[in-house]
């Protein structure tokens, strides 16, 4: 029994060898995917930072941290005060990146993604966002949003100036204020809207007003041509029968015989059974004259 015991024993430290080689070899490598550095550590001590791939390392010598250099985003819900001193809680975010190229140094400086935001980002982003809201009234802050949250890029940005990251994108995804405010905004925002649409009927009344003084008027001028057309007519008309008046009047002037010949035209074919005068027949003597 004590022989095999120590033979077992034997076989097992020559065992150790090869299973330190096996570990060896497992712990000789690493791979860093896509949106993260690789920050190689040795005995604790970041040395150098590596890029998507497979790389090697010296093994139970150097470990390896891996940076996230993809966008983040941290949210953040704290209470502030509005400009006229109303209680407020907003909920805003901001989306952060490690400059890549500064893995390795900011790793250095603060030990991780984790340890940057709690002992950096957070605090500064809060303070930004305090330091903003109170210059807004609570009915400017729901109306105009856009202008608190560049108040607050602006001022994170000087906050996070010279820090190995880029902070861009903040967004105020909520505001809670008061329920006793959000009712008299919403009974003020009626009473703009009932204004507004009376306005609005006015002006309509206005602009039909304007547009049947405008259709009368044409109409009148319209009635105003017709008549000065009109009178045109009945002046041309008077001007063409005095001419033909005066025309006739000469012609009749010039040649007596034209009487005549209108009352031959005219004669009915009867002799009068009055007569007057001298005896005379009403008939023009057409025949020549004897010799």
């Amino acid at each position: 029994m004590i022989i095999k015991e120590k033979l077992k024993g034997l076989n097992f430290l020559k065992s150790i060898p090869f299973i330190v080689a096996i570990f060896a070899v497992i712990n000789s490598y690493f791979i860093v995917v896509e949106g993260h550095v690789g920050v190689v550590k040795r005995f604790g001590e970041a040395k150098a930072q590596e890029n998507p791939g497979l790389h090697f390392k010296i093994p139970f010598i150097e470990t390896v941290e891996m940076i996230e250099v993809r966008t983040r985003k941290n949210a953040e819900k704290m209470a502030s005060s509005t400009k006229e001193q109303m209680p407020v809680t907003v909920e805003v975010s901001v989306n952060w990146t490690v400059n890549k190229e500064a893995a390795l140094d900011l790793f250095k400086k603060y030990g991780g993604l984790t340890q940057f935001e709690q002992r950096i980002l957070d605090p500064r982003f809060r303070s930004a966002t305090k330091d903003t809201i109170p210059q807004f009234e609570a009915e400017q802050l729901i109306q105009d949003r856009a202008s608190a949250i560049q108040g607050i890029e602006h001022r994170l940005a000087e906050e996070m100036e010279g820090f190995p990251v880029i902070v861009d994108n903040i967004q105020i995804e909520n505001i809670i204020l008061p329920q006793k405010y959000i009712n008299s905004i919403e009974i003020k925002q009626t009473e703009k809207n009932l204004a507004a649409a009376e306005e609005h009927k006015l002006e309509r009344q206005r602009l039909e007003a304007l547009r049947a003084v405008n259709t009368a008027d044409a109409k009148a001028k319209g009635i105003l041509k017709v008549a000065e057309a009109e009178a045109q007519s009945i002046l041309l008309k008077g001007k063409a029968e005095a001419q033909a008046i005066e025309a006739k009047a000469k012609a009749l002037k010039d040649n007596p015989l034209i009487v005549k010949l209108t009352e031959a035209q005219a004669w009915d074919g009867k002799l009068p059974t009055t007569m007057m005068g001298e005896g005379a027949l009403p008939i023009m003597d057409l025949r020549e004259p004897k010799q």
